[in-house]
């Protein structure tokens, strides 16, 4: 007994008529009939009680009747959730994330226009280091990334890294730091202050190397684990920072933002994803994410 059988039975069943379901079915009377019986013998009895008029239900008839239309009810359902999953109007997309992301806008804009056209999926979102990323979206634990280039980046022929936006470096300092007014601000004027670091596996090290061609020598750092903690340290007067142009938006009381003249490095946004991606949802968030870059 498959699906085509019940829908057979109850074209019979609803109709009334051998010839009418035949008609309604677009299939020839006696493959009907045959059908039919072929079902009733699975079953071990008859369905129907056949009159020359007409052919009504036997008990079993209408007993199978109420679970055929649950079943092809459920199997619609099913039919219909699947395909709606595979076009990414259902299911989850688990999306990692560091500081750029948020502070440039970019993040924000792509979920906004993803839940926008698929407001019933979901979106869980993460913030984590570039390379915790990368090893998560490897493990299925994450589907999307959202960091910064490193010196540790991870090569692997199953990941994409498309880069999806790029920033100057300004110098974050104390608001009532000597070099505040500076006018022009140049990279040699901070060979004796304390550089304050976000550090992750890596992520300083472009920056690091600018500053070591910039200055002829190794620069005094601090490293910590996360932007706002940089920040804090910064208006806390115990060093300096270079961070990406998006942190303008960011006011802490007792930090300013100045432009600097001769630092070649720049900060960078990666989208990091399978190349080989199945998730319906998690296609379409890429596309939604592909799209906003093509219009840029």
């Amino acid at each position: 007994m498959d699906l085509r059988h019940l829908r057979y039975f109850l074209a019979v069943a609803e109709e009334g008529h051998f010839g009418r379901a035949a008609q309604r079915l677009h299939i020839v009377q006696s493959a009907l009939s045959m059908q039919i019986r072929a079902l009733e013998e699975e079953l071990g009895g008859p369905l129907f009680v056949r009159t020359s008029r007409r052919v009504e239900l036997t008990e079993a008839g209408r007993l199978l009747r109420g679970e055929a239309e649950r079943t092809l009810a459920q199997a619609e359902h099913a039919q219909r959730t699947v395909q709606r999953a595979l076009r990414g109007e259902m299911g989850t997309v688990r999306i990692g994330f560091a500081g750029n992301a948020v502070f440039s806008g970019r993040l924000m804009s792509d979920v906004r226009a993803f839940h926008a056209a698929y407001p019933e999926a979901e979106v869980v979102l993460r913030e984590l280091a570039p390379h915790l990323q990368v090893e998560a979206i490897q493990a299925g634990q994450l589907d999307v990334g959202y960091a910064p280039s490193h010196g540790g980046q991870i090569v692997d022929d199953s990941l994409c890294f498309e880069r999806i936006g790029t920033w100057p470096l300004l110098v974050a300092m104390p608001d009532s730091h000597p070099l505040v007014d500076a006018q022009p601000l140049q990279v040699s004027m901070l060979g004796a202050e304390p550089l304050i670091v976000y550090a992750a596996h890596g992520a300083d090290e472009n920056m690091l190397g600018g500053l070591r061609r910039a200055l002829g020598r190794e620069p005094k750092v601090h490293r910590t684990s996360s932007t706002l903690s940089v920040l804090a340290l910064v208006a806390a007067g115990m060093g300096v920072a270079l961070v990406p142009e998006p942190l303008l938006q960011v006011h802490i009381p007792g930090v300013a933002y100045r432009r600097l003249d001769g630092m070649e490095p720049q900060a960078d946004l990666l989208l990091v994803s399978r190349n080989e991606e199945t998730g319906g949802a998690v296609r379409a968030f890429l596309g939604i994410a592909r799209q906003g870059l093509a219009g840029e």
